[in-house]
């Protein structure tokens, strides 16, 4: 749980913030990349971490903690880092957003969790009410990815190399985070699940959080919109790959058997 915290809001966005000023030139590019870089993943990380074979227990309840830091520290530390980047940060709307993307849809989820169980009880509330609101949140997030693909597609297809451009901060931050996380769960003789949980969490992005915020505060249609649309075309590939690896490498945990 440290390490996750650690990694996601204390390492994971100077770091994103240092390669955005490092690599790219224009504001808006910088804003998007920011923004990924701020928002640590509390939804994909659990299809990535059964894929794993992680501690699912263990991943459940750290993305809870970051998703309720995330009402805390998102607004304040993107305001922060954007600030030192020469960026505009409009409090108002970046407040609006931590409301509207992040504090409600988490006490919804509490709210109706709560008031639904105590009306119908646990089986139907995991049997009919989740099956029915994972459907409406896939739906959700396709629309959200298409809406954002059909204002960016043309730019991705017609400047191939803005795309690569776009990404380079993206992988640098995900493989540095990566073995960052990885290397301190093996040098702490931590068993496989929990490591793969730790570096999961600790690598990915909340790139739906990123993608909702920089349309919010910068436009549909801008820079900052694009950069966050590169985070899921980075981020799919990048965490399969490391559920390869995981897989491949998880005969080396922990790392003094004995110690076991």
């Amino acid at each position: 749980m440290f390490l996750t915290i650690i990694a996601n809001w204390v390492i994971a966005p100077p770091l994103m913030t240092l390669l955005a000023n490092l690599l790219l030139n224009d504001p808006m590019h910088k804003a998007g990349v920011i923004l990924l870089g701020m928002s640590p993943c509390t939804a994909m990380v659990m299809w990535w971490m059964m894929l794993a074979k992680g501690d699912l227990a263990q991943g459940l309840v750290n993305t809870t903690v970051n998703a309720l830091l995330m009402i805390v520290l998102y607004a304040p530390q993107s305001a922060f880092y954007l600030g030192v980047s020469g960026i505009p940060v409009p409090w108002d709307l970046i407040a609006l957003s931590v409301i509207v993307f992040i504090a409600f849809p988490v006490s919804s989820g509490a709210l109706s969790r709560k008031v639904l169980i105590g009306r119908k009880g646990q089986e139907w509330f995991s049997k009919t009410y989740l099956g029915i609101v994972r459907k409406v949140s896939i739906v959700a997030l396709l629309i959200t990815l298409i809406v954002m693909f059909s204002f960016q597609g043309k730019i991705i297809l017609s400047d191939p190399l803005l795309v690569a451009y776009l990404a380079a901060p993206n992988l640098l931050h995900y493989v540095t985070m990566i073995a960052i996380t990885y290397s301190i769960s093996w040098l702490s003789n931590w068993d496989y699940p929990t490591s793969i949980d730790a570096t999961i969490i600790g690598s990915s992005s909340h790139f739906e959080v990123a993608i909702a915020v920089a349309t919010t505060l910068y436009g549909i249609d801008s820079g900052a919109a694009l950069a966050t649309v590169i985070g899921p075309l980075m981020e799919v590939p990048l965490m399969l790959s490391l559920v390869r690896f995981g897989l491949k490498t998880n005969r080396f945990f922990p790392r003094n058997m004995r110690a076991r």
